[in-house]
């Protein structure tokens, strides 16, 4: 199978395809066109190296280098599953002077895990568009043309559906706007559910239109279903919780599961692969969860950082924290407050990694480690090997920003989970068909029976139990006005999809986002139950004394003296950890920058400010 390959050519970026052995595909040396009289989009080649300029921005995998836009680990820093030292990262609480950009690069807001007041990338959907339908016609198969409208209107699509996620409100595009159209270059911002709407006509071409197959790790209609999956749960479940347009809601909630069973219906991919190598692989050619996934290459200088900010030694600043680790299901299947396991209550590392979901010892190295704020250090994204290197020098391809692992874009367990979700709402809520065991069976229990490595079974890592409607898990922390059902599926997300990127958006579309103020639980400011004489002696230094503190299980906290060393036994108080500041409803969305609505007052037009603002 072929992987993608990300290069910069002249005024446009081109993806190389090449094989497994890395050698390049045949294909014409153009690096650039000429948008003119006739002399590009003269064939499919012209058209696929335009759009592959797309292919960077969109599917980011791990980035390259040390850029951390949309990435696991480095980007996605922002949610209620980590903790750091000292005052937590605050929300925006003023207007910014600028939130404007007319860059094709990818400029991102982390805070809001979406991109900045920019639409570019919808122009140049709008421009692929429009070439498709006014030059390239005649040239192209009638397939040809409807896949390549597809391609140009899904990318279009994408961009909107995470320009909402951000702001709300935006002006919609439709077509190319010219630099004389004032009144619609200057328009103010079109209501959330028109632009949806717009964006939900889109997707429905896409799924109709795009071809099957159009060549390896290239947009077929497997792969945007699968984002049209995402998109839609997205806006659906936002527009359900925020009581915001009910009959928007089960449209959306709908397509995203006719998407997901695109996907799930064709049985293209299923789980065959450990969880572990899903992250670290050098290559995900034949890993049968991975519907796409961006390939790495040092030969071609390709190579990203993500896997060194996993490997033990590597500082990130904010780690999992003791709330993310005790909404863990056990490996009985049961939450830890209801288990038979006589080590139910057991938080040292050690303990956690053999009993529960097989995703945490997958996920965090099983021992205390103090490059981590709250000694629960990371480590998804670097493979077992890598962590032998710690207090050693590390090989390039876990150290610095020369790792070659490849990156899963989009895979088969969020599919599933996104169908699921969705159709649980529906069922809830709209009045659906209920959730069955054998949908149970067909997502969650399908993820939980994925092989364990052998490196897990050695040791005594366990598969978790099946979940079973009959006895879903009575869970203590269950927020009231969620059904049980459907807080198993938000648990199975949380657990899956760990530093992944997808915590934030998830808490602002359930409306949960005050789950970041981290008053409302002190187990945010905890890491696991540890024996700092036996398990971290650095920790106890003269340097430290009046610094590390641990707390008892009667809420007893016993602070480092320079003599109290057997004491010093308990749950990690994560040094200095304090709450952020207080925040509002007005954080789902962001504002615009002072000199955008400055930009629009000077030409004698308003843009309106995001509600709350």
């Amino acid at each position: 199978m072929k992987s993608l390959k990300y290069v910069f050519g002249l005024g446009i970026a081109v993806l190389l395809f090449t094989s497994c052995n890395k050698d390049f595909l045949d294909r014409p040396p153009l690096t650039s066109y000429v948008d003119a009289d006739g002399q590009y989009w003269r064939n499919e080649d012209d058209i696929r190296m335009f759009a592959n300029g797309f292919y960077t921005n969109f599917f980011n995998g791990y980035n390259t280098s040390f850029t951390a836009d949309y990435t696991p680990v480095r980007g996605y820093t922002f949610n209620d599953d980590l903790t750091g030292k000292n005052v937590q990262s605050n929300f925006e609480s003023s207007i910014p002077s600028s939130r404007g950009s007319a860059s094709e690069s990818a400029a991102w807001l982390a805070q809001y895990s979406g991109p900045t007041w920019d639409f570019a990338w919808v122009r140049k959907a709008n421009i692929l568009l429009d070439r498709v339908n006014n030059i390239a016609k005649p040239n192209i198969s009638e397939e040809a043309f409807r896949h390549w409208t597809a391609v140009a209107r899904f990318f279009r699509g994408y961009e909107y559906s995470r320009l909402v996620s951000v702001f709300g409100d935006v002006p919609y595009f439709g077509r190319i706007v010219k630099e004389d159209e004032l009144d619609t270059l200057y328009k103010d911002r079109d209501p959330r559910g028109f632009v949806m709407d717009k964006v939900y006509d889109d997707f429905q071409y896409v799924l109709a239109n795009m071809k099957e197959n159009d060549g390896a790790q290239y947009l077929n209609r497997y792969i945007v279903a699968a984002f049209i999956s995402r998109f839609m749960l997205f806006e659906g479940t936002f527009e359900h919780y925020h009581g915001l347009d009910a009959a928007r809601a089960q449209k959306y909630l709908e397509l995203a599961v006719q998407a997901a069973e695109i996907v799930m219906n064709s049985n293209k991919w299923n789980f065959g692969s450990d969880f572990k190598s899903l992250f670290t692989s050098e290559k995900l050619n034949s890993n049968p969860e991975v519907l796409m996934y961006r390939s790495y290459d040092a030969a071609l200088s390709i190579t990203h950082c993500i896997g060194s900010y996993s490997n033990g030694t590597e500082v990130v600043g904010v780690d999992p924290n003791l709330v993310l680790v005790k909404s863990f299901i056990m490996n009985d299947g049961n939450v830890w407050e209801n288990s038979s396991n006589p080590n139910a209550t057991d938080f040292t590392i050690d303990n956690l990694a053999k009993t529960r979901d097989p995703r945490f010892e997958a996920s965090i190295i099983d021992k205390v480690n103090p490059a981590s704020a709250t000694l629960f250090y990371g480590y998804k994204f670097a493979s077992r090997d890598a962590i032998t290197y710690i207090g050693k020098t590390y090989p390039a391809a876990w150290g610095s920003n020369t790792n070659t692992s490849d990156a899963p874009v989009i895979r088969l367990a969020e599919v599933v989970l996104n169908w699921l979700e969705a159709k649980a709402v529906l069922a809830e809520y709209f009045g659906g068909a209920a959730i069955t065991q054998g949908d149970i069976d067909l997502s969650i229990n399908a993820i939980r029976d994925r092989p364990l490595d052998a490196e897990a079974i050695a040791k005594g890592v366990q598969k978790t139990t099946h979940l079973m409607l009959s006895s879903l898990p009575d869970d203590p922390e269950r927020d009231a006005d969620v059904p049980a059902l459907i807080w198993e599926i938000r648990r199975e997300r949380r657990m899956e999809f760990l530093q992944e990127g997808f915590r934030l958006l998830d808490l602002k579309r359930w409306k949960k986002i005050q789950n970041m103020d981290f008053s409302t639980n002190a187990d945010y400011f905890l890491g696991p139950w540890v024996n700092l004489p036996v398990e971290l002696p650095t920790a106890l230094s003269s340097g430290t004394i009046g610094k590390v503190k641990v707390k008892k299980s009667d809420g007893t906290e016993v602070t480092w003296d320079g003599t109290n060393q057997s004491d010093m036994v308990g749950y990690w108080i994560v040094q200095g950890a304090v709450n952020r500041n207080a925040f509002s409803d007005n954080v789902y969305m962001s504002p615009v920058g002072q000199s955008q609505i400055n930009d629009y007052q000077d030409k004698g037009y308003t843009l309106s400010q995001t509600t709350g603002w």
